[in-house]
């Protein structure tokens, strides 16, 4: 029996683009989009602060000092939260399981700047059970240890959990818990997922 479900962040409750702040804030440093987007996507730095390595200020100062960003520490975050769209669908299909008393997580590789902008702007938010984050609990998915923790505060293990994300790699791991793990294509299919494991009516 189902008792507890759990959502990614990205892609799935809300789409992001990682290119509208990388070309909003290029003309600002001294790097082209290309290296700007090369510095924040493909070296370490975004890992090591989603994975709490950085706090905020640190991750800021570390940016400041690669790219020559000319802005204050408000500004680059302003650019930094300003990404993402709602995926309707999936916050509707989440708000009926909420209302349905079936406690819901989010469990999400994430960062500071990014919770504090979603957790003011989207509503769903305080209406889930509680959050496991990434950048709160010092690991990223797939790292076993963060479905650990997401286990040892629920409560739920195995086919107690339905969970949702965009990514394969982070469906195998879960999968590999014996988790109900659903990877996400879009909101039609994830409803009629649900509605499989008889958590949707």
């Amino acid at each position: 029996m189902i008792k507890v479900a759990a959502f990614d962040i990205g892609k799935v409750l809300l789409d992001f683009d990682y290119g509208i702040f990388v070309r909003r804030m290029a003309p600002r440093t001294r790097m082209d989009v290309p290296a700007l987007d090369a510095f924040l996507n493909q070296s370490p730095l975004l890992a090591q602060y989603e994975s709490g390595q950085l706090t905020s200020p640190e991750f800021f100062a570390v940016v400041q000092k690669e790219t020559g960003f000319d802005g204050t520490e408000p500004e680059f975050a302003a650019h930094f939260e300003d990404i993402f769209t709602p995926i309707d669908e999936v916050i509707s299909l989440h708000a009926t399981l909420a209302a349905s008393g079936l406690p819901t997580y989010t469990l999400s590789n994430t960062n500071e700047m990014a919770v504090r902008h979603i957790s003011r702007a989207y509503d769903f938010w305080p209406r889930f059970t509680g959050h496991i984050l990434s950048n709160e609990v010092g690991t990223l998915k797939p790292n076993q240890k963060i479905y650990e923790i997401f286990e040892q505060t629920t409560g739920c293990h195995s086919a107690e959990i339905i969970y949702i994300d965009d990514l394969s790699e982070n469906i195998a791991a879960a999968a590999a818990r014996g988790w109900h793990a659903i990877e996400y294509r879009n909101g039609k299919d994830t409803a009629e997922a649900f509605e499989y494991f008889g958590v949707l009516c």
